[in-house]
């Protein structure tokens, strides 16, 4: 005790307050990346499955001129029928593959409009999304190879042998998954938002968005309620399960059938991606065969949407090489 009735001050070695400061700056660094990787998920939910509401006007005409001059019909493929649209009626043909919880109208509208004058262009509500239901989406071990295949039928259907792919987000890692178990049929692949494996911290971020009450936006539930309804709920604890499944298998989506590809790939890419992280385009321009890489420098994921006329016409030129 010091003289004056107070309890002396324990003395802080340099060292020890270094140690704290340290101690301190990290736990405050590991917080703010926990927020970050939430705020990631709830961006990737909204920004897989619909047009943002701040879309360039150009962008929502297109969506109109692409649902009043597609044809829209059901297509019975792989043992499932299918929501399919499609424009054009000459050029060479091209399936565009929508991501997670995406439709063909949500996901491709700019493009069924923008590359009917040169290309036959299809889409389609994967299995179990969109219009392509009941029944609803399920996740077996295989769904990535289910989707390639699904979509190889559709087109088998249409009457087209030889087809060029676009994919966006999980319709990127189906799409290089077709382009390798179907070489005789893809001529060219063009790939964005995707991903040829998962790690912990996206298994951690999934978790967190998990319950859909509790942890996503009114405004996310507002979009995908009017389609899911109840159906909302067990898809999205089936997809989250599925992203376990595949962590706790080693992660691996694409890597060895990114590897193979004999087709010419363009691999596209937004430099701010809050979803993707540019490694993952980079893996891919680097890992497969014949492959280009193109950043957006202030893209993030839905560069197809948010830059619609540049994206679509570096895709028609790569196309028509």
């Amino acid at each position: 005790l010091k003289s004056s009735g107070e309890l002396a001050k324990p003395k802080v070695t340099p060292a020890a307050a270094l140690a704290f400061a340290r101690a301190a700056r990290r736990s405050r660094e590991m917080a703010a990346v926990a927020m970050r990787r939430v705020a990631r998920l709830s961006q990737q939910v909204t920004s897989r499955t619909v047009v943002d509401a701040a879309a360039p006007a150009g962008l929502l005409r297109c969506r109109a001129v692409a649902s009043a001059a597609a044809s829209s019909k059901m297509v019975e493929a792989n043992g499932r029928s299918f929501l399919v649209m499609s424009t054009g009626s000459t050029g060479s043909p091209v399936i565009c593959m929508p991501g997670a919880m995406g439709t063909a109208e949500t996901d491709f509208s700019g493009q069924l409009a923008g590359f009917a004058g040169s290309h036959q262009v299809v889409s389609f509500d994967p299995r179990g999304y969109g219009k392509s239901r009941p029944p609803v989406r399920d996740w077996p071990v295989d769904f990535y190879n289910r989707d390639a295949e699904d979509a190889h039928a559709i087109m088998k259907v249409l009457g087209f042998d030889s087809y060029s792919v676009v994919g966006w987000s999980d319709g990127a890692n189906a799409a290089v998954i077709l382009a390798a178990r179907r070489p005789e049929a893809v001529r060219k692949l063009v790939i964005f938002g995707g991903n040829a494996w998962v790690e912990q911290e996206d298994i951690d971020s999934y978790e967190a968005t998990r319950d859909v009450k509790k942890n996503w936006s009114k405004r996310m539930l507002a979009l995908h309620e009017p389609v899911y309804g109840d159906e909302l709920q067990p898809m999205w604890d089936g997809f989250c399960d599925a992203m376990k499944g595949i962590m706790e298998r080693g992660g691996d989506i694409c890597k060895g059938e990114a590897q193979s590809l004999k087709c010419p790939t363009f691999v596209l890419a937004g430099a701010k991606d809050p979803i993707v992280p540019n490694y993952h385009p980079e893996w891919f321009a680097k890992n497969i065969p014949n492959a280009r890489l193109h950043f957006f420098p202030d893209g993030k994921h839905n560069i197809h949407i948010k830059y619609n006329d540049e994206f679509n016409k570096m895709v028609l030129e790569f196309l028509a090489e």
